[in-house]
């Protein structure tokens, strides 16, 4: 059995791989949706990340299809107990931006479709910097103090914007953020490394990467003069372009064959290798996607292949 890592100064504790739950009710029907999560919680995993807006970029979709599909799973399975639920306000099309009404209405959505009376880690999904850091909090904190909440975390936000959240909610003793979900993986690290990372070290939070494969760019299928039949080819494609995308590539080949590991471990391994990473996020369409990702939990690299790959994505 995999120990699970605390996540950050909150009582959770979290399998090393978030299952990312944006494919449920996109490329993932409902059967495709229950296997997968079926197959994750058989491998150990008890870390399902989606957000109220998965997927209202589909035609036909109006957002809070990925929530209703996890709901149904965790009451047709009852093992709500057996996880860790985060979810996202913020992007939704009917709850826009982060006003205390808003986070209040959507959150309560949020319950609904996912079938629970609490979720357990919500994450404000892009800051709304027309909102001061102060009502966030407060409404948050309502939440928490509700119950309906257990811990909360930011996502794609100011290093200056989270420091003030942080700050505020320990001068009021009111809920304080955890955890943080960054864009970052081992071709986008200036996305993650610096002031964001530096300010989330400080706290204690835990990083929850999202993007962690690059949009499965770092599974390591997208080569030149091979066409990749895929909603997100063609932002994964791009990183062939570029020198540092063929540098990790020709990097992730040599130390997959090391250890006879696919690529996308070795990549996840490496991101959840970091300062302040506690469990990247990658999701699966099938079920056949799955096993490279959650064998993140077992693959330890070496000290001179993380330099390897430090300086190949440098």
């Amino acid at each position: 059995m995999t120990s699970l890592r605390p996540l950050g100064p909150s009582g959770l504790q979290v399998f090393p791989l978030a299952l990312g739950g944006n494919v449920f009710g996109w490329t993932a029907d409902e059967d495709r949706t229950f296997a997968v999560l079926d197959a994750y919680v058989a491998s150990g995993g008890n870390f399902i990340d989606t957000a109220d807006s998965y997927s209202a970029w589909v035609p036909g979709n109006d957002g809070g299809e990925s929530e209703t599909l996890i709901g149904k799973w965790l009451a047709a399975r009852s093992r709500r107990d057996d996880v860790v639920i985060a979810t996202k306000v913020g992007a939704h099309p009917a709850y826009k931006g982060l006003s205390p009404t808003t986070i209040k209405e959507a959150a309560e959505a949020s319950l609904r479709r996912l079938g629970t009376d609490h979720i357990d880690l919500y994450y404000t999904h892009f800051d709304d910097e027309s909102v001061p850091v102060e009502d966030i909090i407060t409404a948050l904190d309502q939440l928490v103090k509700a119950g309906t909440v257990r811990e909360i975390a930011a996502s794609n936000i100011s290093p200056e914007r989270l420091r003030a959240s942080l700050d505020f909610s320990e001068r009021e003793g009111l809920a304080r953020y955890v955890a943080l979900q960054p864009h970052y993986n081992l071709v986008s690290r200036d996305t993650y490394e610096g002031a964001l990372q530096d300010t989330a070290a400080g706290a204690g939070l835990a990083a929850v990467p999202y993007f962690a494969l690059a949009s499965g760019f770092l599974t390591g299928k997208y080569r030149p003069g091979t066409p990749v039949e895929s909603a997100r080819a063609e932002s994964a494609g791009k990183h062939l372009q570029t020198e540092r995308g063929r540098n990790v590539l020709t990097a992730l080949d040599r130390i997959a064959q090391e250890h006879d590991a696919e690529i996308a471990t070795v990549a996840l391994a490496w991101l959840a290798s970091r300062p302040t990473v506690t469990a990247p996020i990658a999701s699966a369409r099938t079920v056949e996607q799955l096993p490279a990702l959650v064998a993140v939990a077992d693959l330890r690299l070496t000290g001179q292949e993380l330099a390897e790959l430090n300086g190949a994505s440098a």
